[in-house]
């Protein structure tokens, strides 16, 4: 597959696409999320200025509506996490929480490091984070995630406590200051998720030079599935330009999570994502208005993964296997997904009827499409 402002002369490459009034960038990097965790609507009717505070409101508020959600199997609800980042062109996504099986991924799941929640509702933290058997590993810990005092503190308390010099990858850090950031390998910035809570966010600008800047989506709890609404909120803080911006979500998360991808290049894992631009572009700031329906494919180590319906056509003298996808609709543009995704669909509507997701799906497909 050839990528470039022009097309080799007398290539012979039957997996050769042409696009006209399109970009090919790298799929993205969501560097926090919590995959069994998407299948919630965004709870929380006020702003909190602790994270504590926050989880005690929902379990007295909305009591019945988190046992409804998790009433549906664990496997299924992650199933529709790596979903909901694959749809948007997330090709690799970092998991937070204990260690979770899905079966034939079609994304990087990345599940290599410690994970503690936080000070507050991690039990033994502070043993765990000292536990000599995790020495080589990153630690990655909710921290700093409120606007008093008491979340600054909060981050003093695991600093202090780090006794062996464990590598701390610190998420939200809206209390934090670059004094404090120094000592974490990096701060995964939620924009989104911390409106939503706190109204506050990470003065990202003055902590960047003391730490490493990357972007997590939180799960659908605190925040909307598009992954690119959350990157339009972030511009509106003007605390990264945008090319350090874009860089949080590629080459920055690939380096901190020792990954072969990040960047279109040689040797690098085939991880791309090709957006149809509205406009003509003119610099990275235009590949911000994107939303998950200008997706025209998204190749994952050189597999395709989701594919527009314009291009069905084009796909049909090529050496794919069409079977292996099923239609979905995005705000009425259609999508053609590897998967399964209306049975998964299905199956979670039998736990929960309520469930809304952000696709129409197809029960059955139509044999044409592909004819």
């Amino acid at each position: 597959m050839w990528i470039g402002s022009d097309q080799p002369h007398h290539s012979s490459d039957p997996m050769q696409i042409d696009f006209t009034d399109a970009i090919a960038i790298p799929g993205l990097i969501n560097s926090h999320d919590h995959l069994d965790f998407n299948c919630f609507s965004v709870l929380g009717n006020r702003k909190y200025d602790h994270y504590t505070d926050w989880g005690k409101h929902i379990h007295e508020v909305y009591k019945e509506n988190i046992r409804e959600v998790l009433r549906i199997p664990k496997k299924l609800r992650s199933a529709w996490g790596m979903y909901k980042n694959l749809l948007a062109g997330v090709t690799t996504v970092v998991n937070h929480g204990s260690r979770l099986e899905i079966e034939n991924p079609l994304i990087d799941i990345f599940q290599e490091t410690q994970n503690l929640h936080s000070v507050e509702y991690e039990k033994n933290w502070k043993w765990k984070l000292n536990n000599p058997i995790h020495l080589r590993k990153d630690c990655v810990i909710h921290t700093g995630e409120g606007t008093s005092k008491r979340s600054a503190d909060e981050i003093d308390l695991l600093i202090k406590n780090n006794l062996l010099g464990r590598s701390l990858i610190g998420v939200h850090g809206v209390s934090m200051n670059p004094e404090q950031a120094r000592h974490f390998k990096a701060l995964i910035w939620c924009p989104e998720s911390n409106k939503i809570l706190l109204d506050h966010h990470a003065r990202i600008h003055d902590l960047k030079t003391s730490t490493t800047i990357v972007f997590g989506s939180d799960s659908t709890l605190t925040g909307n599935w598009n992954i690119w609404k959350h990157l339009r909120l972030a511009r509106t803080f003007n605390q990264l330009t945008d090319e350090e911006l874009f860089g949080t979500l590629t080459d920055a998360p690939a380096r901190l999570w020792n990954l072969n991808k990040g960047k279109l290049q040689p040797k690098k894992d085939a991880d791309l994502v090709v957006l149809k631009m509205k406009n003509k572009y003119s610099g990275i700031g235009e590949v911000f208005s994107v939303n998950p329906e200008d997706i025209l494919l998204i190749v994952h180590k050189g597999q395709i993964r989701l594919f527009d319906k314009s291009l069905l056509s084009r796909f049909r003298n090529l050496p794919i296997n069409l079977f292996r996808y099923n239609q979905v609709n995005i705000n009425k543009d259609t999508k053609f997904v590897e998967g399964d995704l209306p049975a998964l669909i299905g199956e979670i509507r039998k736990y929960n009827p309520h469930i809304h997701f952000p696709v129409e799906v197809f029960e059955t497909i139509n044999e044409s499409h592909y004819d």
